[in-house]
């Protein structure tokens, strides 16, 4: 699965004021294609040597599984992703957390089987951004094999070191690697599409695999077996959901212009150059990619190749980023720091933590597999699961939000859901070979995710018997006023009705009140961004108190100061030098009767411990806030 990736924005945006549609469509070229581009080095290789089951590889063999792929790409990628869920946009934006909350709007209500839906999607994605980088990188580094036999004990020391400067390098910001990568993939497709050319005059009956045909009497013909290499197959299309996930950055027709002239074409002539180069020679079986170059090109061949997977690997790992600010904005997980590595776009983003799982992650990954033979087992369920999720997300968008009649509907995407229900199932019968390992990871994900809103709902039900209503408070300080002091005071609270506990502290401990006060709730809405004029909420309550409330999108950056400024601009007189804010700080403690079992109590209390503090995520300034501890058994 993928999200939406801040470097494409970063390309999309440039773009954009560039050359428009041309450079949209080459810049998705470098961003979104990455994945699915780099599948060739691995994809034809695994499933047609598991298929030969280490016995002579038979043209039926070849043309089945080319057939399998061909049919692959057309119905997984290009009619569920290029054609239909390109159209389903949330305000232009994609990716599995976009459709759920398209798919909630268009119900009209939250439904716990879109966010299971959506949690499932995203979980397996950052699983996902785990096992990419290992298998992109380890592949493209095995060329050296065929350039030089006696660098084969290095391949995965030098694997783990272009990977360890790959996450290195990611505190320093993606724009200047970004502005290349269009450049480096558009050669990458060119020079894949050739290398094809060159070899399919060896075998042209390859060309037969168009007919799908071959791939029905394969799957016919091989039981069990076949199911096994259709998990196999299924890595040619892995990563066809980013098509989906960075719309919002380079727009529907972009995409589909470079996925239609180029990126498709281009895999196609490759695939039916590896096969007719097994046909014409099996013993290339070894790897089928490389063999197609001439001798003295492999070498070129492993750094172009090296670089299309590091470029691969930089989308996913900023997508994971993405995907991350984006389930905490919608509540779904704890506040993490946010490290923003450019002034001009914020969708580009670094997130240290994060960033130090993912490579502790990726590491562990190439050092427990060492090839990417034994990584493409792992690959492949953690994409499907999120393929199936899109897939009846999609069907509630098409069916509710469309407004088709259910069974058009259903006659529309079935077969689609269908045919990734085949595809995930065939991954699961690579559970004990690998697959365990981003199932593993994603059940951990979802788990903490469970957690987090379900410990976060406890702690609003157990606050609030304690709360009191803000209109009660202003009336009977109406009536009875305290000591004034100048200035204003700005309390962050999550509801506006009751009195946040900041202000009652201040007031039982200091005895005193500022000549102004706000209540300031910051929200996150259901849309990736918010439009500036509906930034922001003022009400008045009475002369000394007013609420003020703050609209995100779910992709944005949620910004105190300049949400703040919008309100100056609306009418709100306020010097943020006089302005103090104060946010409660609570310390958690365990309880027998917390409605949670007590290593989730405790695991939720961890969470709250881990979260960035509130003042940096909202970008508060420091000078400028006071901090009220309270202490809360759940």
């Amino acid at each position: 699965m993928a999200v939406s990736d801040p470097t494409a924005e970063a390309i999309g945006e440039a773009s954009a004021k560039t050359t428009g549609f041309s450079a949209l469509a080459l810049g998705s070229i470098g961003v979104v294609f990455g994945d699915i581009g780099t599948s060739p080095l691995y994809a034809f290789r695994e499933a047609v040597n598991h298929a030969a089951q280490q016995g002579t590889v038979t043209p039926v063999i070849v043309l089945g599984v080319l057939s399998l792929i061909l049919w692959s790409l057309f119905i997984v990628v290009t009619a569920k992703y290029v054609l239909l869920l390109l159209r389903a946009d949330n305000n232009g934006e994609g990716g599995t957390l976009s459709l759920m909350a398209l798919g909630q709007r268009a119900l009209g209500r939250r439904s716990v089987l879109l966010l299971a839906l959506g949690v499932v999607g995203a979980s397996m994605f950052i699983g996902d951004s785990m096992i990419t980088p290992a298998i992109s990188v380890l592949s493209a580094v095995e060329g050296l094999k065929l350039a030089a036999p006696g660098l084969d004990h290095y391949v995965v020391p030098l694997t783990m070191l272009i990977l360890v400067i790959l996450f290195a390098v990611q505190s320093r910001g993606t724009a200047r690697v970004a502005s290349a990568f269009a450049p480096v993939m558009a050669l990458w497709f060119v020079t894949i599409a050739v290398l094809g050319v060159l070899h399919i005059h060896e075998d042209p009956s390859v060309l037969l695999a168009v007919n799908p045909w071959h791939a029905i009497h394969f799957l016919l013909n091989h039981g069990l077996i076949g199911l096994v290499i259709m998990g196999l197959v299924f890595l040619s299309v892995t990563g066809g959901e980013a098509l989906y996930a960075d719309l919002g950055h380079f727009g529907r027709k972009p995409i589909q212009a470079a996925w239609f002239c180029l990126v498709l074409p281009a895999l196609l002539l490759n695939y039916f150059g590896q096969g007719a180069l097994i046909l014409a020679h099996p013993d290339a079986i070894e790897n089928t990619f490389y063999r197609l170059a001439p001798a003295p090109m492999i070498l070129p061949l492993v750094v172009l190749a090296t670089a299309a997977t590091v470029i691969a690997s930089q989308a996913v790992i900023t997508g994971a980023y993405s995907l991350i600010r984006q389930a905490v904005q919608l509540g779904l997980l704890p506040r993490f720091e946010v490290r923003y590595t450019s002034e001009t776009h914020a969708g580009q983003i670094y997130l240290p933590r994060v960033n130090l799982l993912l490579l502790v992650g990726v590491l562990l990954l190439v050092l427990l597999f060492r090839t990417s033979s034994g990584l493409a087992s792992a690959y492949g369920i953690a994409v499907s699961t999120t393929m199936v999720a899109d897939g009846i997300m999609g069907f509630v968008v098409v069916w509710k939000l469309w407004n088709w009649r259910a069974a058009t509907a259903a006659a529309l995407v079935a077969p689609l859901v269908a045919v990734d229900m085949m595809f995930f199932s065939a991954n699961l019968l690579k559970l004990l070979e690998g697959a365990w390992v981003p199932l593993l990871f994603g059940f951990t994900m979802v788990v903490l995710i469970w957690t987090w809103r379900r410990g976060t709902a406890i702690l609003v039900k157990k606050t609030r018997r304690t709360e009191v209503p803000l209109l009660d408070l202003v009336k009977s300080l109406e009536k009875r006023p305290p000591h004034i002091v100048k200035g204003t005071a700005v309390f962050l609270t999550s509801d506006p009705n009751f009195v946040p506990t900041a202000l009652l502290h201040n007031l039982k401990h200091n005895k005193v009140l500022h000549e102004h006060n706000v209540i300031l709730t910051i929200e996150t809405a259901q849309t990736p961004r918010v439009d500036p004029g509906d930034r922001v909420r003022m009400e008045t309550i009475s002369e000394k108190f007013s609420t003020v409330s703050l609209r995100f999108g779910f992709m944005e950056s949620p910004n105190v100061p300049k949400g703040l400024a919008i309100a100056r601009k609306l009418g709100w007189q306020f010097d943020i030098m006089a302005t103090s804010f104060f946010v409660s700080r609570r310390s958690l403690k365990p309880s027998a009767q917390s409605g949670m079992p007590l290593w989730q109590d405790r695991l939720f209390i961890a969470l709250s411990r881990s979260a960035n503090d509130a003042t940096d995520y909202f970008q508060i300034p420091t000078g400028r806030v006071v901090e009220v501890g309270t202490q809360v058994i759940i």
